[in-house]
């Protein structure tokens, strides 16, 4: 009896599953900026278990084939190559950050391998190709999100910009900040930069203090703005900071400790949300990692989602009809909100403001995409199921455990005759 359970076993492991999906994943697992690479892969890690758990994608496993580019874009182009040549995936999730995301962008479009940065916001990505797309939303939205904040919300009239002149993403943000506040009758009276690895920002902040004003927007990442925001308190800088998604991170209250509160940052995950899904995702994703998840784990964790469903839409492992699956998301809920990609394959989603207080970011307000009529779809859709697996892929497990619970039985059946 027991080499019969024990060549059940075998061949239940064995024919479980059809084959094997191999989906490459690119983020910073090392160097200055690892925390923002192990959280979104994490996210992918737990929605391709999850998926796994249920069957995987037309009876087949998902493997994510990792790659640490160490937030370099040098690194991240080595590794797309890799990914695409030797390993031969059929799609790739990420990279993490715009800039490295912009390098990549063009040569996964060149191979035709469909390419879904959960968290690269800098909006030329997309303009890479059809192959590229994101589940975040973008620079322009957010910069203006958080410049009518400061007018509607804040009700100020001056602002400084400190951004990161190296970075696409701090860029990006500072120019549609200072775009769309100047067109809401605010002035921008200063626009100052620094670098990523600065530790003393003593010399900026002293020419923004004689400014005085009202705001001051830093769309750069945690380490350098809890430095930037602590220097600014120790020199009586009393204007209110604001932000965008690089800076929610933990370790931001760690380093800036209370000088960070009242400050206010744009976002795309509230962990305050009651919806149950969110709160199974905290559940879940606290048991695995032993900690709480951040906004990348969420936008990886979506990001991976929207690629399985669109997989599974696409009825076959083809890159192709998988690229065009993920292009026609259309109201799909996920724990950052309900996602629909527009003509140019970006996120259509609501905005969060979130608030720095007592070491925690607490929730603030909602802001709504404004994006021609999808933005009014996307409200409707807040409360639908997210999309479904066809039918085809259902039917492709029945089938594949219809046939290991007859092998199983017949030779059963045969073992127990002998005896």
């Amino acid at each position: 009896m027991k080499k019969l359970v024990a060549l059940l076993m075998v061949l239940f492991t064995s024919f479980v599953w059809a084959g094997e999906i191999k989906i490459g994943v690119i983020a910073p697992l090392s160097g200055p900026i690892a925390v923002y690479g192990q959280a979104t892969v994490n996210g992918f890690k737990l929605a391709a278990e999850k998926i796994n758990e249920k069957g995987g994608i037309l009876g087949n496993k998902i493997k994510l084939i990792i790659e640490d580019n160490k937030g370099d874009a040098a690194e991240a182009v080595n590794a797309a190559k890799k990914l695409i040549n030797l390993d031969k995936v059929v799609a790739v999730l990420g990279p993490v950050i715009s800039t490295n995301s912009l390098a990549v962008a063009p040569i996964m479009q060149e191979s035709k391998i469909p390419m879904l940065t959960p968290t690269g916001t800098n909006v030329k990505i997309t303009e890479a190709g059809d192959y590229v797309s994101r589940v975040c939303f973008i620079d322009p939205f957010q910069g203006d999100v958080m410049a009518n904040f400061a007018i509607d919300n804040l009700k100020v009239n001056s602002a400084v910009i400190m951004k990161d002149v190296n970075s696409d993403y701090s860029d990006g943000l500072g120019q549609a900040f200072k775009k769309r506040f100047e067109a809401r009758g605010g002035k921008v009276i200063s626009e100052i930069s620094y670098a990523a690895g600065d530790v003393d920002f003593t010399s900026q902040l002293t020419k923004i203090k004689i400014k005085k004003p009202d705001v001051i927007f830093v769309p750069g990442y945690y380490s350098e703005v809890a430095l930037i925001v602590k220097q600014a308190r120790d020199l009586k800088i009393n204007s209110t900071f604001l932000g965008g998604d690089g800076w929610d991170n933990g370790k931001l209250f760690e380093i800036a400790g209370s000088a960070i509160n009242g400050s206010y940052i744009s976002t795309h995950f509230s962990p305050e949300s009651a919806d149950p899904m969110v709160q199974n995702f905290l559940k879940d994703y606290n048991s695995r990692f032993g900690e709480a998840p951040s906004v990348l784990a969420a936008l990886g964790y979506d990001g991976a989602d929207v690629m399985f469903a669109a997989m599974n839409r696409a009825g076959e492992i083809n890159s192709e009809k998988i690229k065009d699956e993920i292009n026609k998301t259309t109201k799909f809920k996920g724990v950052t909100g309900v996602i629909t990609l527009d003509k140019n394959r970006n996120a259509v989603k609501s905005a969060f403001v979130i608030e720095a207080k007592d070491g925690k970011f607490v929730y603030k307000t909602t802001v709504e995409p404004v994006v021609e009529s999808t933005a009014k779809e996307v409200k409707q859709a807040a409360t639908k199921e997210p999309v479904k697996a066809p039918k085809k892929s259902n039917s492709n497990n029945t089938v594949i455990i219809a046939i290991i619970a007859v092998v199983a039985l017949f030779i059963g059946v045969s073992l127990v005759k002998k005896k």
